[in-house]
């Protein structure tokens, strides 16, 4: 759904690739294209983990802890209809290996983007296991590109740079998620912690650039400071 364009910066979703336009392609506009990764720390036994030399690659999910004794693997999907992740083929990790989801199903927890799924050619735990923290991209000319100037790939805006208007880093883009009151940037401060949340707007984030991989925001002074504890009410 599209949102005010001078208040509300207008993401998108990807939806079912077979499904052509109707509900943009893969990930929300805000969250899929992936350029480049966000960087990835070196995993014992993980394969794909190296961030691909390729530009033209989208980030779609990424591969989490082993699932049962099978080859079943949780998945975190970044398309806005997440099982959707599992019609785009191929999936392209970070060494150039490439998988394919035979099934994908929504994990227990409530966590609409968190699946298990099912890999071709992925038949033991340890298998599955060797998969964790692998992501997975599809090339960018298989997604419909943004319909407006103020619409954007969430993958695009995964790992830019946030800083001041004055050049001051604030840290990185992590994540943009949406709990129904609109996209918020999730930042991991440069001073690391915590993590905190902006308001994916025009008043908060006045330039997005994604040529020069950054970000430009006018964050509150405590975006970082812990939330108080709310004053118990009196008997």
């Amino acid at each position: 759904m599209k949102k005010g364009r001078f208040n509300q910066r207008s993401t998108s979703a990807f939806s079912d690739p077979e499904k052509g336009r109707g509900g943009g392609a893969g990930a929300n506009r805000s969250k899929v294209a992936h350029t480049p990764p966000s960087p990835t720390l070196p995993h014992k036994g993980g394969e794909g983990l190296s961030a691909p030399p390729r530009d033209d690659l989208v980030l779609v999910g990424e591969f989490g802890r082993a699932h049962g004794l099978k080859g079943e693997v949780r998945l975190k999907s970044h398309t806005g209809d997440p099982q959707a992740i599992a019609g785009y083929q191929p999936l392209i990790a970070g060494n150039g290996k490439t998988y394919s989801l035979k099934n994908v199903r929504t994990a227990p927890g409530g966590a609409p983007d968190l699946l298990i799924a099912v890999v071709d050619g992925v038949t033991t735990r340890e298998a599955a296991e060797a998969l964790n923290r692998v992501q997975l991209h599809v090339e960018r000319d298989k997604l419909p590109p943004p319909e407006e100037d103020d619409e954007f790939l969430l993958a695009d805006l995964i790992g830019l740079s946030v800083q001041t208007e004055a050049g001051d880093i604030i840290g990185t883009v992590v994540a943009v998620p949406n709990y129904g009151g609109g996209d918020l940037l999730e930042i991991a401060p440069a001073q690391k912690g915590p993590t905190a949340f902006l308001p994916f707007t025009k008043a908060f984030v006045p330039m997005v650039d994604i040529a020069a991989k950054r970000i430009v925001a006018a964050p509150p002074d405590d975006l970082f400071e812990p939330a108080k504890p709310q004053p118990e009410d009196e008997a």
